[in-house]
């Protein structure tokens, strides 16, 4: 089942990573927009660590992003070396309209589904849930 599921999340991703390109904004890109969204700012090395990336990619990512006007740096208060890392308004606007975009296309993919399914379905994602708040 874990192979099926993992199978199936990454046909998922792929599907709806189209969204996101066709909004002219990386995966990657989206998802350091999330984490300053849902965390707060951060600096380039919180970022990377999160992101599970070397931080001169991450500062490759953050300079992206600052040029399409979706983040900006500002110094940080606590160490004259190194920058905090927020998200502006249009990169709160840009997230917002990618994840609308991704649960439109998702939502299409489910309309096919029987009832039955749908309610096995949402069972399934419930014990997922439950599965992942267990993990350290």
């Amino acid at each position: 089942m874990a192979d099926r599921l993992q199978a199936a999340a990454l046909h998922l991703l792929r599907r709806l990573r189209v969204e996101d390109e066709a909004l002219g904004i990386s995966a990657p890109r989206l998802s350091v927009l999330t984490v300053l969204v849902l965390a707060g700012p951060q600096r380039v090395g919180e970022l990377a660590a999160t992101e599970q990336v070397e931080p001169p990619t991450m500062t490759r990512l953050v300079d992206g992003l600052q040029h399409d006007g979706y983040v900006r740096r500002s110094p940080d208060p606590d160490d004259a070396r190194a920058v905090i890392v927020e998200v502006t308004d249009r990169g709160v606007q840009a997230l917002r309209e990618a994840r609308r975009r991704r649960i439109v296309t998702f939502s299409s993919m489910l309309a096919g589904l029987s009832r039955r399914d749908l309610t096995q379905l949402a069972r399934g994602v419930e014990a997922l849930e439950r599965a992942m708040a267990s993990e350290p």
